[in-house]
Formats: C-alpha cells, sequence, structure tokens
C-alpha cells in the first residue's frame, strides 16, 4: 500500500473510514439519547457528529500528519479519539490505477473537508435517508474525489436488506457504489433547502422553471439524488452550505461528468485562507449546467458577488 500514490491512499482510507462512521451512528441511535447541542441559530450537533468526526480526523491525522484536515465541528483531540481510530483501508480503491495528473500530487497541496453528519437536523427528526457522512479531497483548491456514506440507505426496505451504501469517485477514476443515471425526460425537477428557504432561495428556482421542486435535507443527499438521475439540479442561492458541504458531493459529481458551481457559473475554492461558507450559492447538475446558470435572474446574482 505504501508504494501507492497518495492521493489513492488517503481515498482508501476515506473509503473504510465512512464504514466505520456510518456504525458510530447506528450505534449512537440505537442507544436513543443522541446528546443534542445547540451551537446556536438552528445549529445542532449531536454524539453523532463529534464521534464520527473524532473517528475519521483523529484517523486520517495518524495516516497522514502532513495533510491539512478541515471538519465541521470544533472539537479537542485527546486520549479519548484513541477508541475510533480505524486503520482498515479499502483494497477495492487500491486495486485501481490513480490517474496520471494526480499521481505526483503532495501532501502540502492537499486538504480534506469532513462534515461527519450532514443533515443533523433531519437526523434529530427521524429523517434518517437524508443523513449522509462526507468525507471531500481538494488539491490546489479543486474538488477532485470525495467519500459519501448514507448510513441509513434503504432502512425502509421491506423485506429488511443490509444497511448503508458507500459512493466513492476521484476525477479520472469515475464513481464507485452508485450508477449513474439520466433525469426523466419531459420534466425538470429541481432539488433544494428543505428548512432555509428565502425569496432569493425560491426567486432563483422559480427562474429555472421546475415541474417538481423537491425540498430535503443535507447537501450530500441533494447531490446525490442528482447523480442518480433523480433530480435535474441542486439550486441554492444562499451563503448557507459549507465548504465541507460541498467538497465530497462535488468530488463525485465531477467524477461522474457533471459540475458544482456557484451561482455564477464559478468553480467554489477550497483553499485554507478562503471563507469556510458558499458565499455565492451553488448549483450542481449532471448535464445542462449552462442552462441553469443564464436562467438565474442577475439581480439574483448581484445578491451573491463574490467577496474583494
Amino acid at each position: 500500500m505504501s508504494s501507492s500514490p497518495l492521493l489513492m491512499r488517503l481515498l482508501s482510507a476515506s473509503v473504510g473510514l465512512s464504514h466505520r462512521a456510518g456504525k458510530i451512528i447506528r450505534d449512537i441511535i440505537k442507544t436513543g439519547d443522541l446528546g443534542i447541542h445547540d451551537k446556536g441559530f438552528d445549529d445542532l450537533q449531536t454524539e453523532a457528529d463529534r464521534s464520527v468526526q473524532r473517528c475519521i480526523i483523529g484517523s486520517l491525522q495518524q495516516h497522514f500528519p502532513k495533510i491539512s484536515i478541515v471538519g465541521e465541528e470544533d472539537l479537542s483531540y485527546d486520549s479519548e479519539m484513541q477508541k475510533f481510530l480505524e486503520k482498515d483501508f479499502s483494497q477495492d480503491v487500491l486495486a485501481l490505477n490513480c490517474p496520471d495528473n494526480l499521481k505526483n500530487v503532495k501532501e502540502n497541496e492537499v486538504i480534506v473537508w469532513v462534515d461527519p453528519l450532514d443533515g443533523t437536523k433531519e437526523f434529530t427528526q427521524g429523517l434518517l435517508d437524508h443523513v449522509t457522512v462526507l468525507i471531500g479531497i481538494s488539491v490546489n483548491g479543486n474538488a477532485v474525489g470525495g467519500v459519501v456514506y448514507q448510513p441509513y440507505y434503504n432502512y425502509q426496505a421491506q423485506p429488511p436488506t443490509t444497511l448503508g451504501r458507500c459512493i466513492w469517485g476521484m476525477v479520472g477514476l469515475g464513481t464507485h457504489g452508485m450508477e449513474k443515471k439520466s433525469p426523466p425526460e419531459g420534466k425538470n425537477i429541481i432539488t433544494t433547502t428543505r428548512s432555509h428557504s428565502d425569496p432569493k432561495v425560491a426567486g432563483a428556482i422559480t427562474a429555472c422553471e421546475p415541474t417538481e421542486v423537491m425540498r430535503v435535507g443535507g447537501a450530500g443527499h441533494k447531490v446525490l439524488l442528482v447523480c442518480e438521475g433523480i433530480a435535474h439540479a441542486y439550486v441554492f442561492a444562499s451563503k448557507g452550505c459549507k465548504k465541507w458541504d460541498t467538497c465530497a458531493p462535488e468530488g463525485i459529481l465531477r467524477a461522474m461528468g457533471g459540475s458544482l458551481t456557484d451561482l455564477h457559473g464559478n468553480d467554489i475554492v477550497y483553499r485554507l485562507d478562503v471563507p469556510r461558507p458558499n458565499l455565492t450559492g451553488v448549483v450542481a447538475t449532471l448535464e445542462n449546467h449552462d442552462w441553469y446558470i443564464n436562467k438565474i435572474p442577475e439581480d439574483i446574482k448581484a445578491l451573491f458577488a463574490a467577496p474583494s
């Protein structure tokens, strides 16, 4: 494994960690005590958020000490972290050849963006299909790969089946764990926020002429709806989404040939010296990306001008 390129080892470790993260989430919910803490402004944190972040970041720091890692939660890492360390790497990832343009990437060029439990509010409300674990990989500010784990995928299936699904991908390697599907013809289904709508969000969606609007939680969940062809686009004219919400889903979507940009059609930049919020909104599509960008009114775009 040590002979594999850095990004393949990092992606392999992240896939293994996502499975461990899913088990942690399922074990915590079984206890009946989610350990909910309100961080303010309708921003919740649970014991699952805390434990999963310690697992992912603690393990990645041990394996890749020179790589920068940014997590959603503000946590300390102490002796408690040791019980969450994960050593299993995905052999399915390591069996693949790294894309030529990423073979020689160095540690100081990489940032990992971690959302330990995307869709926390929905998690506390029992909307478990909205919940994802997000591990995104950026190189020199560009999202190039990611892992999205759905701990409760198939949780309502009858008869009951194995819980959980891991989707991972890298630009040049494609996306694994999910079949790419084109959205239904003759429709224009747009997914957006379930609980953070306002006139800007609504105006941008209306301008894109939807035949149906799917309001769901979690950025990871919404981008997966686009990846699977359930929705045509994810449109969010808001500053509420963060880099750790979009890096992993963007890496997977781009690996499929799709696009995730801001409202102006500009790439989202994943560097340590940029604001954590995506201040210029988010649009994600598998196809016809420019059509959606051009449909969003200029007066709405002007409200999301890039900071000088």
